[in-house]
């Protein structure tokens, strides 16, 4: 007993890095991204399914927001050479921070979500711009304008406080062109994908 307890100690290091996804080989074509890690697939597709946003949209901001790393985290901010801490406590695959995270908790009902988690952190991100299309009537579609509200939240979208910041802009412009290449690339898998998706479903 002792021996299977010291070993279960041993193991448990490797198997939360094995439960730990490297960002993707290729983020510029979503079919390689969807095609390397089917969950991801999965877990959109249930995104979309239960907010209503295409998938193409949240997977462009959050290429944005961390290319996929699921450990992303805002730079340290130093006092000479002594780390004082993060500018932010935005976190994981979706950049959340604390605040929304947790009215996103509380809402969904997803109470033991982890911003680290793939599927938890698109379904945020489904969270959030269905209500940024409820708040500010922005088209769940628009990733240009979804972004800038991701970026300011709702309420600095509505005072346009990114027309102060001529770089969010062109950030929100390269969000909004990633998005309309990741519609198209996807439109010639998706087939491929959806198939392969149910066999699992069946058959796995």
């Amino acid at each position: 007993m002792y021996l299977v307890k010291k070993l279960s100690l041993l193991l448990l290091p490797l198997s939360l890095v094995a439960c730990s996804s490297a960002p993707p080989q290729n983020p510029e074509n979503i079919c390689d991204i969807f095609f390397e890690y089917r969950d991801w697939y999965s877990a959109s597709k249930d995104m979309n399914e239960r907010w209503g946003t295409p998938i193409h949209v949240p997977m462009a901001m959050m290429y944005q927001e961390s290319s996929f790393r699921h450990d992303a985290a805002p730079p340290m901010e130093y006092f000479w050479f002594i780390p004082i801490g993060r500018v932010s406590d935005a976190y994981g695959y979706a950049q959340a921070r604390d605040a929304a995270w947790g009215d996103y908790q509380r809402e969904s009902g997803n109470s033991w979500s982890s911003r680290d988690d793939f599927s938890d952190a698109i379904d945020f991100m489904g969270w959030y711009t269905n209500k940024t299309h409820k708040i500010n009537g922005v088209s769940k579609w628009d990733a240009y304008n979804q972004y800038l509200n991701y970026h300011e939240g709702w309420t600095g979208y509505k005072k346009k406080t990114y027309n102060q910041k001529a770089w969010l802009i062109n950030v929100s412009k390269k969000v909004d062109s990633r998005s309309k290449r990741y519609a198209t690339q996807l439109k010639g898998c998706q087939e491929n994908l959806d198939s392969s998706w149910l066999w699992r479903i069946f058959f796995a």
